[in-house]
């Protein structure tokens, strides 16, 4: 409502609502911190705020777009604090990848060969179970990988993920997850250890062990990982019976306003979801550890 009296004709001549246009570019932060006060998660579908507010997947459409953004938009979602975002998928062309990669400060001339190669690797990892329509992190990360553009912050060079079901000091029975994470920086390795046990005694599962203990110790860059909030975790079962294979995608924020989504796929959970939390975590620091525009 914000949004329609503030921006639309006739209400935005009509009425005055006491909301400047630097607070309204604050909505879609507004709205994700409602959320977290209520502990539920963002509705994608959210009207100005939402994740699929401004979302262009078909190839005309995203032409279109790209073109004028009028042609699709009914206003500016910076306007909002949103963002448009043009998914990369199988179905996306040279001129979507392209544009995909302008936003991510990677410049790639029309006829280099790496277009097709990274336009191959989405289709070979999509076959696999992978989706980047709402992962666009993990595909510029591919794609950096591709171009010879990835940094390498860390390396990981083992994890253990345990769950333990014991009594607790009341005899119920509780579960209990540790994770031990070891990785390498700068030629010293480091090894951390996490419980899934939160504040009120209750198991958070072992993905959570799992991602504490990934972000308990990264030496230089630990600063960067403390700003960084996970969302929302999502998981998709790609092919039934016992070979099923695991889609995992994780939603991230920071205290910047910035939003990314990684995912991670594997017939086990747990490494499905590692391999989302480690491109959050290096998407994260790329971005934070870039110079100025």
């Amino acid at each position: 409502l914000l949004a329609i009296i503030k921006l639309k004709e006739p209400y935005r001549s009509n009425y005055e609502i006491g909301i400047t246009d630097d607070a309204l570019r604050d909505l879609k932060r507004a709205s994700r911190v409602l959320d977290d006060i209520l502990n539920r998660i963002p509705a994608p579908q959210a009207a100005f705020v939402g994740a699929s507010a401004f979302v262009h997947k078909a190839g005309l459409h995203a032409s279109a777009i790209l073109k004028n953004p009028v042609t699709y938009e009914h206003v500016d979602p910076a306007l909002v604090g949103n963002q448009r975002d043009i998914p990369m998928s199988n179905q996306a062309g040279q001129s979507n990848l392209r544009k995909r990669l302008k936003e991510a400060n990677l410049i790639v001339e029309k006829d280099d060969p790496a277009l097709g190669r990274i336009l191959e690797l989405v289709k070979e990892r999509e076959a696999q179970g992978y989706s980047f329509d709402t992962a666009q992190a993990s595909f510029e990360l591919l794609a950096r990988r591709e171009l010879g553009l990835c940094p390498v912050f860390f390396e990981v060079k083992r994890y253990k993920v345990s769950v333990e079901r014991r009594k607790n000091k009341y005899n119920r029975m509780v579960s209990l997850s540790e994770a031990l994470v070891v990785v390498r920086i700068d030629g010293e390795k480091k090894m951390s250890v996490s419980e899934s046990m939160d504040e009120l005694g209750n198991d958070r599962g072992p993905v959570n062990a799992l991602s504490k203990a990934l972000a308990k110790d990264l030496g230089p860059y630990q600063a960067m990982i403390d700003d960084m909030n996970l969302t929302d975790y999502k998981v998709r079962i790609t092919q039934g019976g016992t070979e099923a294979v695991t889609r995992v995608v994780i939603d991230c924020e920071d205290s910047k306003g910035r939003s990314w989504a990684t995912v991670g796929v594997s017939a086990n959970i747990v490494d499905a979801s590692f391999e989302a939390l480690l491109d959050a975590v290096n998407w994260k620091l790329i971005r934070d550890t870039a110079p100025p525009a």
